[in-house]
């Protein structure tokens, strides 16, 4: 991939006439979002992403702003592709929703992180965390729709975050599988051998570690919105 610093200095003014397209900040921005997805969000460099659109890095700047500038849009572009369920009962919303947002951040590395830390602040998550507590007070939330919606949203973005982490260790990941599968005959340590045969059983399966994060995403998500049901017994006075 050029970098800035390799484009031709005797060039013409034009980018026409030197046959480059024109850089605009959408075009700036669709480089950021291939390079997001080639390396993950925060690996890449203004001045990889100028050389990516053939111009030097104060042209990204005049059209689009510094790289946090340039990150909000990628993250804009990532948000606006969540499909985001029309008004129904809460935990079939919230489920749809969740699960749907996993494969579009693990298309984007860095974004979930992003998300979990900051909240979804771009102006194409209005629809989700609108409609998102919405739903929660129509269920009977009340006050609580705001904290809940930020509880379930966070969580799965961490999840995320975590799988975009993992990925870039996998000797670390290969160490620790190791580790926990030595103790799956250890029968001083029932619980510990029992943990040490899922993960020796896991690993030992053609696509058993991706499987697993698919499982364990789809399980954690679940048991998330368990926890906030049971919350909305107590809050609608029929638990404890």
């Amino acid at each position: 991939m050029p970098t800035y610093a390799s484009v031709d200095k005797s060039r013409p003014r034009s980018r026409d006439a030197a046959g480059l397209p024109a850089v605009t900040a959408e075009r700036i921005v669709d480089e950021a979002l291939a390079l997001t997805r080639e390396q993950g969000l925060e690996n890449w460099t203004l001045r990889q992403l100028a050389g990516a659109v053939s111009a030097y890095p104060a042209v990204v700047y005049h059209h689009v702003g510094d790289r946090e500038a340039v990150v909000a849009g990628v993250i804009e572009r990532v948000v606006a592709e969540f499909a985001v369920p029309e008004p129904r009962e809460w935990r079939t919303w919230f489920e749809e929703l969740l699960l749907g947002m996993r494969p579009v951040l693990r298309a984007a590395p860095g974004v979930a992180r992003r998300l979990a830390l900051y909240g979804p602040i771009v102006a194409s998550a209005r629809r989700v965390i609108d409609r998102g507590v919405r739903v929660l007070d129509a269920a009977g939330f009340g006050e609580e729709s705001v904290l809940v919606c930020n509880v379930l949203l966070t969580q799965a973005c961490q999840f995320v975050a975590l799988e975009d982490d993992r990925e870039h260790s996998p000797r670390l990941r290969a160490e620790a599988a190791a580790v926990f599968s030595s103790y799956r005959d250890r029968e001083d340590l029932p619980g510990l051998a029992a943990t040490g045969r899922f993960v020796y059983e896991m690993t030992q399966r053609p696509g058993g570690v991706e499987a697993y994060y698919d499982e364990f995403f789809t399980f954690a998500i679940a048991r998330i919105i368990d926890g906030v049901a049971a919350r909305l017994t107590v809050l609608s006075g029929t638990g404890r």
